[in-house]
């Protein structure tokens, strides 16, 4: 079990899937500062000046100034405003990562474009073989 462990672990997939989960924390923490220290403010002063990260319900019946004195005060409180930044901090994150996604779906079929120009089929064997090739290395047969 320890080797097929070692075998695991050292290929390339698992190198590169640690790679791409630290790159992947730091990306999501660009993407939070992005939604909480400009996008939330921007639609903050859009619609009046209301801070998304103080907004709240408390569930005691008792209504609280501020949150901080709502959390002082003990009370249990649903921190909607919080949600919010998260659910944005979700779509831009889910937005960029379909970006990047598909512009490697392009990049991949360009080179299969690329690719398929570069072979040509054997008029004997019917065998793909380089554009190149002056000889089918299936058949043997002499290419024009």
């Amino acid at each position: 079990m320890l080797k097929d462990f070692k075998e695991f672990a050292l290929k390339g997939n698992i190198i590169d899937l640690a790679v791409a989960v630290i790159i992947g924390g730091a990306f999501g923490k660009i993407v939070s500062s992005l939604v909480s220290d400009i996008i939330m403010p921007l639609l903050s002063l859009l619609i009046g000046g209301v801070d998304f990260t103080h907004l709240f319900l408390s569930l005691d019946g008792v209504k609280y100034p501020t949150l901080a004195a709502a959390q002082a005060a003990g009370a249990a409180t649903l921190t909607y405003g919080n949600f919010l930044g998260y659910v944005f901090d979700f779509i831009v994150i889910a937005f960029s990562i379909f970006i990047i996604i598909r512009y490697a779906s392009k990049l991949s079929k360009k080179e299969e474009i690329i690719e398929e120009i570069n072979i040509k089929i054997c008029g004997f064997c019917k065998t793909e073989i380089p554009i190149d090739a002056t000889r089918c290395p299936n058949c043997t047969s002499e290419l024009l």
